[in-house]
């Protein structure tokens, strides 16, 4: 996790899930696989009694850029848990970069990434080099 990184919690039946809305790229998957659980408009907004635990795991496993994550008895999630780093192009989206990375910043600072980064490539992002969700604004394919 980053330092100083906002990560909110959400707890079912020895699952923990975890929320970084700093990393989240409204892909939407989260509300469109289980709308009963996430629902935006809503405090909390996510709701995880209302899906079973191997459900919520899923839908979490299936979350684009790690925005979710989850923990069960202590345990993080598999995908933090990846020893070589893979990327992929989302068409009309961000460059996602899964697994361990070393990012060297324009004023050569070092930041240690790990889990999943969604990186802009749009260059809308009010939050590079990491993805908003601003591609959806300004139509990029």
């Amino acid at each position: 996790m980053a330092k100083g990184e906002f990560v909110k919690r959400y707890k079912k039946d020895g699952l923990t899930i975890l929320w970084k809305p700093a990393k989240c790229i409204h892909s939407e998957i989260c509300v469109k696989t289980l709308p009963g659980v996430y629902r935006p408009g809503e405090k909390p907004w996510i709701q995880p009694e209302s899906a079973s635990v191997e459900a919520l795991k899923a839908q979490i496993d299936r979350c684009p850029s790690a925005a979710l994550t989850y923990e069960l008895q202590g345990q993080k999630s598999t995908e933090m848990n990846m020893k070589h780093t893979e990327m992929q192009i989302i068409k009309g989206g961000p460059l996602m970069v899964k697994g361990p990375v070393t990012l060297e910043g324009p004023d050569g600072t070092i930041e240690n990434l790990d889990g999943t980064s969604a990186f802009c490539r749009c260059g809308a992002s009010g939050k590079k080099p990491f993805c908003d969700g601003s591609h959806r604004k300004v139509s990029f394919e």
